[in-house]
């Protein structure tokens, strides 16, 4: 009775820790990625922010931020804040998203994002990535520099 016992003990307390994901399992930059995963990624993230835990959505999203966006969002906790504040909230758990190439060149991408948020609203964004050339680990990855304050479309319905 022991041994069995012990057997599901084991069992439960493995399967409570081996499906939990963390930071480590988030995609991090790597120069293989186009501008367009880049967007692409952030997005869905921010979709479906809260999986697999509270505010994952955004520190995918952070992590794909430039050095110089951050020097600006501040840290994590503080990027946290930004995105749940007015005019980025939207993009959090929104239904739909649309990613529209308008600029690029060798260095810079600048997309057209429009979201159908959680309350039906269509929003427009302007989002901007641009190769980090400044050597280290995220040499020649594509990287957010900007997002835009949003503008409203109007209502789906």
């Amino acid at each position: 009775m022991k041994k069995i016992t012990r057997y599901f003990f084991v069992l439960i307390f493995f399967s409570l820790f081996s499906f939990q994901e963390s930071s480590a399992d988030l995609l991090k930059p790597n120069n293989e990625l186009k501008p367009f995963d880049v967007v692409k990624i952030q997005l869905s993230a921010l979709k479906n922010n809260n999986k697999p835990y509270q505010n994952a959505g955004i520190e995918q999203t952070w992590k794909f931020a430039h050095p110089s966006n951050k020097k600006f969002t501040g840290p994590l906790s503080r990027f946290i804040k930004l995105l749940n504040d007015e005019g980025y909230n939207v993009l959090l758990n929104h239904i739909e998203h649309k990613i529209v190439e308008i600029f690029k060149s060798e260095k810079k991408f600048i997309y057209e994002v429009i979201i159908l948020d959680r309350e039906k609203i269509f929003f427009k964004y302007n989002w901007q990535v641009e190769k980090f050339l400044n050597g280290g680990s995220l040499n020649n990855c594509w990287l957010t520099t900007s997002v835009s304050l949003p503008t409203s479309l109007g209502s789906s319905i």
